[in-house]
């Protein structure tokens, strides 16, 4: 009989990604190499960790396919190697069977160096924050389709990405189907991270009674965008466990996998869904 570990160690790695694959990379390949030296089992990446780029021409001229991504060719090496699985929150990749625009895929790859699941964004970010800042994701990527739960060693784990935090029933169907954990790395815009960026995880949290892990970009880009930072790890309660600031840094956290049972139990929210109707006077 298996015994279920009682405690998960985390890594969060908060970057400031660019538009140089290598470099990118060599951060990325840094960070790990911390993450395992002290002692992360589970090492979670930010959104977007190969490429930051919003002009969509140079996007498509300078991503590859995920076959020849040199970020997940990293991650596949350092997880085999250090025996420790790693969430790359996502990669921008070229799409040779879709319509010319690119994914955004998240990868979880276990301490073997298998790839155990891929997530593509369900919700795209077409936002206008500003006269001078506006997105427009459904231009430039090709929506997913499959909410992702993936069974670990440690419980459910449930996959999104970024904008997707804003769309509770993701969450709730996520965490009806068993995740204990859920994760949202990010690539968050300053104007909106100041002002919702706490909220809405911690709302995910409470409502579903799962640890939330948020890794995150910061900091300035060189294709102009600014990002807010801030990664977190939130306990089912909605307690901030470990926040980062606004300057890239891995964030460490070790959480007890009882705990969504017990703050279940005493708050069984996310089990009660009563049917109603909807009345309008």
């Amino acid at each position: 009989m298996t015994n279920t570990p009682s405690e998960l160690k985390v890594a969060c790695v908060q970057l400031t990604s660019g538009i140089d694959l290598e470099y990118n990379r060599q951060q990325v390949e840094v960070a790990l190499q911390e993450a395992v030296e002290k002692g992360a089992q589970w090492i979670v990446l930010p959104e977007a960790v190969n490429l930051l780029q919003q002009k969509n021409p140079l996007a498509r001229a300078t991503a590859v396919t995920e076959e020849e991504d040199p970020v997940l060719k990293c991650c596949l090496d350092i997880a085999v190697k250090a025996g420790v699985w790693i969430h790359v929150g996502s990669l921008i990749l070229h799409n040779s069977t879709g319509d010319g625009r690119l994914l955004n895929r998240g990868f979880v790859i276990d301490d073997q160096g298998k790839i155990r699941a891929r997530y593509d964004k369900i919700h795209l970010f077409d936002a206008i924050l500003s006269d001078q800042e506006s997105y427009r994701e459904s231009a430039s990527f090709e929506a997913g389709k499959e909410a992702v739960l993936l069974q670990t060693p440690w419980g459910g784990y449930g996959m999104s990405i970024c904008y997707d935090m804003r769309f509770p029933h993701l969450y709730r169907t996520l965490s009806q189907a068993g995740a204990q954990l859920l994760a949202i790395p990010a690539a968050f815009t300053r104007p909106t991270g100041k002002a919702h960026w706490h909220t809405l995880l911690r709302a995910r949290a409470i409502e579903n009674g799962c640890f939330v892990i948020a890794a995150a970009q910061c900091g300035e880009h060189p294709d102009g965008r600014a990002t807010y930072g801030h990664s977190l790890i939130i306990s089912p309660w909605g307690e901030i466990l470990a926040e980062a600031g606004e300057t890239p840094c891995n964030l460490y956290g070790t959480i007890s996998l009882t705990e969504p049972e017990r703050v279940r139990y005493k708050v069984p929210a996310w089990q009660h869904q009563p049917q109603f109707r909807l009345t309008s006077c």
